[in-house]
C-alpha cells in the first residue's frame, strides 16, 4: 500500500498554482514538500512546481526540513532577477517535512501553509502562519490582522533580521518532533481555511488509505466555502518509524 498521497482542486482560480513534491534521498531520509504559490498566472504555476521539486531534493539531501528551507530560501533571494524595489518574481509560500531513518521528524515553513499530525485520532497542528493575523491577533472583539497579507515566503529576499524587524517572527521557522506512528498532513490556506471556517474537525476528513483521505479533504474544502474558492491541496502521509 502507498503511504502518501497527494490531490488538488482549482477552486475558482484561473491556474493551479499550489504545488506539491516527494522525494527520498540515498541515506533513506524522505522530504515532504507543498507549495502555494502567491497570485495566479502561467509563470508562478510553473515556478512554484520547479520550486517545489528543488525544495524536497535539498531537503531530502540534507535530512533536514529548516536546513533545505533555508538553503533553497538563500538561493532565491540572491538572485540578481529579484534585486531591487521594482523586481516583481514569482513566490510561494511553503512547507516541507523531512522523515529520515533513526531521526525525529523536522519541519519547516514560511507563510500560511500548515503541517499537522494525526495521531490516536487528534489533529495537532505543528506550524504558525506567516500572516497579519498572527502580528495583530484579534483582542477584545475586535478583528485582527489580514490573514491574507502573508509576512513571510519563499522567493522573499528579506533578511531574517529585516522579516523579525518588521513582524516579530522569523523568516523560517521549525519544528522537531519525536518519531512515532502518524499520519501527516500538509494543507494550502485553500484546503484548511474553509473547514477551519466552518468549525469542522479535521481529523473526520483523514480517514481511509492517504489517497481517499486526500481527496476528501480537499473536495470538502471546496464545498465548503462560501465563494470564490482558492486552489485546496493537501498531501497526506503515514509516518512509521524506522531504525
Amino acid at each position: 500500500m502507498r503511504t502518501y498521497a497527494t490531490a488538488q482542486l482549482i477552486g475558482d482560480r484561473t491556474h493551479q498554482c499550489d504545488a506539491t513534491a516527494v522525494h527520498t534521498a540515498p541515506s533513506g531520509a524522505r522530504a515532504y514538500v507543498l507549495l502555494d504559490g502567491i497570485g495566479s498566472t502561467d509563470e508562478i504555476r510553473d515556478w512554484t512546481r520547479d520550486a517545489a521539486r528543488r525544495l524536497a531534493r535539498t531537503a531530502a539531501r540534507h535530512g533536514d526540513a529548516e536546513v533545505g528551507l533555508r538553503a533553497l530560501y538563500n538561493r532565491y533571494a540572491a538572485e540578481p532577477d529579484r534585486q531591487g524595489p521594482w523586481a516583481r518574481m514569482p513566490e510561494a509560500c511553503a512547507v516541507v517535512a523531512v522523515a529520515a531513518p533513526g531521526q525525529p521528524l523536522t519541519i519547516a515553513w514560511c507563510g500560511d501553509v500548515r503541517a499537522y499530525v494525526l495521531v490516536r485520532g487528534t489533529v495537532q497542528r505543528l506550524t504558525d502562519d506567516h500572516n497579519l493575523r498572527r502580528v495583530f491577533p484579534a483582542r477584545d472583539g475586535r478583528p485582527g490582522g489580514n490573514r491574507n497579507i502573508i509576512t513571510s515566503c519563499l522567493g522573499s529576499t528579506y533578511t531574517e533580521d529585516q522579516v523579525k524587524n518588521e513582524y516579530g517572527h522569523p523568516a523560517i521557522e521549525s519544528v522537531t518532533r519525536g518519531a512515532e506512528d502518524s499520519r501527516l498532513l500538509l494543507a494550502s490556506d485553500g484546503a484548511y481555511e474553509p473547514l477551519e471556517d466552518s468549525c469542522r474537525n479535521l481529523a473526520d476528513y483523514l480517514i481511509g488509505d492517504p489517497r481517499e483521505a486526500a481527496r476528501d479533504f480537499v473536495q470538502s474544502a471546496i464545498d465548503h466555502t462560501g465563494t470564490r474558492a482558492d486552489n485546496a491541496t493537501v498531501l497526506v502521509a503515514d509516518l512509521r518509524p524506522t531504525t
